[in-house]
């Protein structure tokens, strides 16, 4: 072979090897940005979660855990989109649960804790409504 053949065949894959490392390159930045995007978003929601904890043991005291479970929660939340008081099968209705007596019944006491929690008032015997410091 001729040398111009050969220093021909060398620029060639020096070309190419040049091409490579540049989509390397520009992968590993997109990489980097992405990886920096979740870490930032894995960082928001440890914060969130230790806030959310902070907040909970405020409002809710350690001898009554089962007031932050999401089945208080979800009454919570329905309660919250609710512009009057509501009953114990109303709730249940409005969470999907069929209001079956068990139901209704296991509903109310919930609603008897958070109102003796003063999470919840009672304006009227079976009428549950968030307390004036939760809306």
């Amino acid at each position: 072979m001729h040398l111009d053949t050969i220093l021909g065949l060398i620029t060639e894959r020096e070309t190419s090897a040049r091409r490579a490392a540049e989509q390397l390159r520009a992968q590993i930045a997109a990489l980097t940005s992405e990886l920096a995007r979740i870490d930032a978003e894995l960082a928001d929601l440890t914060t969130t979660r230790s806030t959310l904890r902070v907040l909970a043991a405020a409002e809710f005291t350690a001898d009554d855990p089962t007031v932050t479970s999401s089945a208080y929660q979800q009454i919570l939340a329905v309660l919250a989109a609710s512009a009057t008081g509501m009953r114990a099968k109303d709730i249940c209705l409005a969470l999907d649960i069929e209001p079956l007596p068990k139901h209704v019944e296991g509903t109310r006491a919930k609603l008897k804790r958070l109102v003796s929690r003063n999470v919840l008032t009672e304006s009227e015997p079976g009428i549950f409504a968030l307390s004036p410091k939760r809306t």
